[in-house]
């Protein structure tokens, strides 16, 4: 072989070393693929857990987030969106009752997961929907009730010593117990020494007695379960505040230390 024809033999040996080169730098290897990832292959959102590696050692993704910011792995399309399954909901139930029963409140409902979404499928709607609401119910007008009361010490039920035989006796009706959670208290309540017992948070018995009860036995203002009403100090000028009533109890009397419906 002549001089001139070992040097094209040369330069043709150096161009394709140079062209390899640059193809190895240029022309990315094949990346890992979502396939190859354990259960399950592809994930909803962006999770960035969800990935793999190339064989140039860079991550790529197999959430459905990669989308955006284009970093999947290179099977993404064909394992993942194929074979995603978006998520399907039933019908909407219906609207529950309105959680306060007098006044301003909210309802609820709710759907169920027909289908769950797999494989980066479509996630799923709201599942539960809230709306305000006016309760109206009947015992509404007892709510609006305000108790009148006095301390225990104002003991009602007693044998009149002056009473006539000729006198009709009043009826006796049993007196019923109220234990209410006291909600608020006026300042003016710690003006008197039994009205200061009413702070807040702290449980009360109210008792209901004969002489106190309407015709239709009971004491006016004896609230409502989960409601606030009201009450008043009969014997304490602007005590007031508001309580719930947590427990009933019929055939009873308080124990010491408590109040009295007026």
């Amino acid at each position: 072989m002549g001089a001139r024809g070992w040097s094209s033999a040369r330069l043709g040996f150096v161009v394709c070393g140079y062209f390899a080169f640059f193809s190895s730098e240029f022309v990315r290897p094949a990346e890992a693929g979502c396939r190859d990832r354990e259960s399950p292959n592809c994930c909803t959102g962006r999770d960035n857990d969800c990935f793999d590696y190339s064989k140039r050692k860079t991550a790529c993704f197999c959430d459905s987030y990669c989308q955006k910011t284009r970093d999947c792995c290179e099977d993404y399309q064909r394992v993942c969106q194929i074979s995603a399954i978006d998520c399907e909901v039933g019908s909407w139930g219906p609207w529950s009752s309105c959680s306060s029963p007098c006044g301003v409140g909210t309802k609820e409902r709710s759907r169920q997961v027909s289908v769950p979404p797999r494989n980066g499928g479509t996630p799923c709607p709201d599942l539960k929907q809230r709306r305000g609401c006016f309760g109206n119910n009947v015992i509404c007008n007892t709510a609006k009730e305000v108790a009148k009361i006095l301390p225990d010490s104002f003991k009602r039920n007693f044998k009149d010593p002056w009473r006539r035989p000729h006198m009709l006796m009043k009826e006796e009706r049993d007196s019923y117990c109220v234990y209410m959670r006291v909600k608020l208290a006026s300042a003016a309540c710690k003006l008197k020494l039994w009205s200061a017992q009413l702070v807040r948070e702290r449980l009360v018995c109210a008792e209901c007695q004969s002489d106190a009860m309407s015709k239709s036995d009971r004491c006016a203002g004896d609230g409502l379960e989960n409601t606030r009403t009201f009450w008043t100090a009969a014997s304490a000028p602007g005590c007031h505040g508001a309580w719930v009533r947590e427990l009933s109890s019929e055939h009873c009397k308080c124990p010491p230390f408590s109040v009295l419906f007026v």
